[in-house]
This record gives structure tokens, C-alpha cells and sequence, in this order.
């Protein structure tokens, strides 16, 4: 896929997000959050070729002018919209599937100082609300939706909600039957 054509897609994708949305014009050119994601691609690309402190410093340089950070070794999937995504901190191991939504004020960060894999990995067409933080190597279903200011430290299944400090999930309104949790697999801190 060309570079034209992403930029294409992530705007769409903004518009069809974003009901404040006036037009491509407009979110081209005043979306932190999607700047943000095209300076990532940008480090991302860098960091693995191999390269450390150029990508390390874009990193840096998109924080400083979008107030996003996102770790050049995260790895983003398609159409990520972060909306208005002052505070937003996205970690070095954590995944991003497609079409995920991103509210201010998210951490997708680490727990503790081990190497590896540390970080959140979030599946496609997630919503993550204001104020969440998702710690430590936990993985969320696809379609999952996480509430404002919820602690998420355990993994969950497709078409969970998860709120409260800690969060607890429970099955998401509109889930199709056939891909309901049966709430027997879920355990509460």
C-alpha cells in the first residue's frame, strides 16, 4: 500500500470516528492524534532497520509537538484514530490491531523492569476510554471496549467490557451470540 493511500485511509478513518470532523482538509492538517501515528511510522520503520537514537529522537520530537508518545518498537495496525490524544503513552512491546480507538490520557505501558515482551497487546476494532491504563503482558479480545479511567491488568476476551480500578469485564452489548464469553472464564481480582 502506498504512502498516499495510508494517509488517505487514517483521515477516512478519523472522519468515520470523529462526528466533529468538517473534512479531510481539516483533519489532514489539525489531528494530533494522526500525526502522531505518521511520525511513528516514520521511527517505526527506523527502529527496525535497526536503528536506535534517530528513532528514539522522532519519538521524542512528535511528543514535544502532539503531546502522544509512542515507542518507535510498538507495533501500530492499520487506521488507529487517537482522539484528542493529549497524554496518550504507548509502550515499546505493546500491539495495536486495526481500527482501534484511543481516547486522551491512555497508557499502554509496562509493569516492572524485565525484558521481553511487556506491554498490552490490543486486538482489531477496540475502544479504549479516556484515562484507561492497560499495564503489563495482558492481551484484549478483539472488539472489546475499556471504560474511562479503568486499570486493566488481566487479559480479556473478544467483546468484553471492562471498567473499575482494577477492571473487571463482563460481556459487551451488541456481542453476536455465537462469539459471547461465557462468563464461567472470567475471574475478579
Amino acid at each position: 500500500m502506498s504512502v498516499l493511500s495510508r494517509i488517505r485511509e487514517d483521515v477516512a478513518a478519523a472522519r468515520a470516528h470523529d462526528p466533529a470532523a468538517r473534512g479531510a482538509v481539516e483533519v489532514f492538517f489539525v489531528y494530533s492524534g494522526l500525526h502522531a501515528v505518521w511520525w511513528h511510522r516514520v521511527s517505526h520503520t527506523l527502529w527496525r532497520r535497526g536503528l536506535r537514537f534517530l528513532p528514539r529522537a522522532l519519538s521524542q520530537l512528535a511528543r514535544f509537538f502532539t503531546g502522544i508518545e509512542i515507542h518507535p518498537g510498538a507495533t501500530i495496525g492499520r487506521r488507529l484514530f487517537i482522539d484528542h490524544g493529549m497524554g496518550v503513552v504507548i509502550g515499546e512491546t505493546a500491539v495495536v490491531g486495526d481500527d482501534v480507538l484511543i481516547y486522551h490520557g491512555v497508557t499502554l505501558g509496562g509493569t516492572g523492569h524485565s525484558r521481553g515482551k511487556r506491554h498490552p497487546t490490543i486486538g482489531d476494532r477496540v475502544i479504549i476510554g479516556a484515562g484507561a491504563q492497560l499495564l503489563g503482558d495482558i492481551e484484549l479480545g478483539h472488539d472489546s471496549a475499556v471504560g474511562s479511567n479503568a486499570v486493566v491488568v488481566h487479559s480479556a476476551e473478544p467483546w468484553t467490557t471492562l471498567t473499575g480500578i482494577p477492571a473487571r469485564g463482563r460481556p459487551r452489548r451488541g456481542a453476536p451470540r455465537a462469539e459471547q464469553p461465557d462468563m464461567a472464564d472470567f475471574y475478579v481480582i
